[in-house]
C-alpha cells in the first residue's frame, strides 16, 4: 500500500470526501453547499498530489498523463451526480463519469469492460434511471407548492450517508492493498485463457467442424464433471466416435490456431458460473426500483386528482356565491 499512497494520507482524502459530500448533498439550507463543494475539491487535489508525489518517486516517473484528467473528471462527475438536487442533471452527471471511466479502462487496454459501460450503464440502465425519474417525479408549479415531494430534491441524513459511505471506502481500498501481496502468483497468461475451453465443449465442437477436423459422428469425450477431454498443457483433444464406439486424439500440431477462449469467453463463463447470484441481484433491485417508481406515481396522480377538486370547487364557488352554503360530499 505504501508503494502507491500512505495510508495516512488515503484516511485524511476520506475524511475530507465525506464532509465535504455531506455538506454538499442538497438540502433546505443551501449556505453549506459552497462549503462542501470546496471541500470536496480539496481532497481531489490533495489526492492527485499525494499520487504524482510518490509515483515520481517510482522507477518510471508519473504514469499515462491522460489518466489524471479522466481520474479528476470521474471524481467531480461523481460528485456532482449525487449533490444535484434535480435528478435529471444527475443522471446527466452519472452519463459524464461513465464515460471518464471508459477512459480509464481504455487506458487499461481493457476496450470491452469500456465498451460495456457504455452499452449497459449509458444505454439500458440509464433508460431505467430516467424512466423512473419520469414516474416518480413531478413538476412544482404555484398552486401545488405545499404538496411537493422532496424526496429526490433534499437529502435526508447527509452526514450519516456520507460518513458510511466514506468508511466502506477507506476500508476496501485498506483490504485491497494488503490481500494484493497475498495473491499466488498468476499462471500462464495462455494456459490460463485456453484453460477455459475445457468448460466450453459445444464451442470447441463448432471450432473443430469449422476446420475440418471432425466428422458428424464424433464429438468430444465429456468427462464425468461434463469438461471436455482437452489437456491445455500439451495441447490434445479426445474424440469419440458415437457410431463406432472409439476414440482418436488430436495432437499438438492438429490445434486449430482459431481455438482460443476469446475475453468474451471468459468473460461470460465468470460471470455464470462464478457470479449468477450476482446478476439476479441487481435484476431485483432494478424491478424494485420500479416498483417504488409505481407507488411514488401513484401518490403524485392522488395528490392532482385532490388539487384539481379543490380548483373546481373554488371556481364554482367564485361563479355562483350561492354553493358555499352547500356542504361538500366528496372529491367533486
Amino acid at each position: 500500500m505504501d508503494t502507491i499512497i500512505s495510508p495516512i494520507a488515503l484516511y485524511l482524502i476520506c475524511v475530507l470526501g465525506a464532509v465535504g459530500i455531506g455538506a454538499a448533498l442538497p438540502r433546505r439550507n443551501k449556505a453549506s453547499e459552497i462549503v462542501g463543494g470546496l471541500l470536496i475539491a480539496a481532497s481531489v487535489g490533495f489526492g492527485t498530489l499525494v499520487l504524482a508525489l510518490r509515483a515520481s518517486e517510482i522507477e518510471g516517473g508519473l504514469p499515462n498523463f491522460f489518466f489524471y484528467p479522466f481520474a479528476i473528471l470521474a471524481l467531480g462527475a461523481s460528485a456532482r451526480m449525487i449533490t444535484h438536487p434535480r435528478p435529471v442533471y444527475s443522471a446527466l452527471y452519472f452519463i459524464l463519469t461513465i464515460i471518464a471511466s471508459c477512459g480509464m479502462y481504455l487506458l487499461l487496454s481493457a476496450e470491452f469492460m469500456a465498451f460495456a459501460l457504455v452499452i449497459i450503464y449509458a444505454g439500458a440502465i440509464l433508460i431505467t434511471y430516467l424512466f423512473v425519474i419520469m414516474l416518480a417525479t413531478q413538476a412544482p408549479s404555484s398552486a401545488s407548492e405545499e404538496f411537493i415531494d422532496e424526496t429526490d430534491a433534499v437529502s435526508r441524513e447527509p452526514i450519516l450517508a456520507a460518513g458510511i459511505g466514506f468508511v466502506l471506502l477507506a476500508i476496501l481500498t485498506t483490504a485491497m492493498f494488503r490481500g494484493i501481496g497475498d495473491l499466488p502468483a498468476p499462471p500462464d497468461e495462455t494456459l490460463a485463457q485456453e484453460s477455459v475451453l475445457v468448460n466450453l465443449p459445444r464451442k470447441v465442437e463448432r471450432l473443430l467442424e469449422r476446420e475440418g477436423l471432425i466428422t458428424n459422428t464424433e464429438r468430444l469425450v465429456r468427462n464425468e464433471d461434463g469438461t471436455a477431454a482437452i489437456d491445455v498443457v500439451n495441447r490434445t483433444i479426445t474424440l469419440e466416435n458415437t457410431d463406432l464406439g472409439t476414440t482418436r486424439t488430436l495432437e499438438a500440431d492438429q490445434w486449430p490456431e482459431t481455438l482460443t477462449a476469446g475475453n468474451l469467453d471468459r468473460l461470460g463463463y465468470n460471470l455464470m458460473h462464478d457470479h449468477p447470484m450476482t446478476i439476479e441481484i441487481a435484476g431485483i433491485i432494478l424491478l424494485m426500483a420500479m416498483l417504488g417508481a409505481t407507488v411514488l406515481a401513484r401518490k403524485h396522480i392522488e395528490l392532482e386528482d385532490d388539487l384539481k377538486a379543490a380548483q373546481a370547487r373554488k371556481l364554482g364557488e367564485s361563479m355562483n356565491p350561492e354553493m358555499k352554503s352547500v356542504p361538500e360530499t366528496g372529491n367533486a
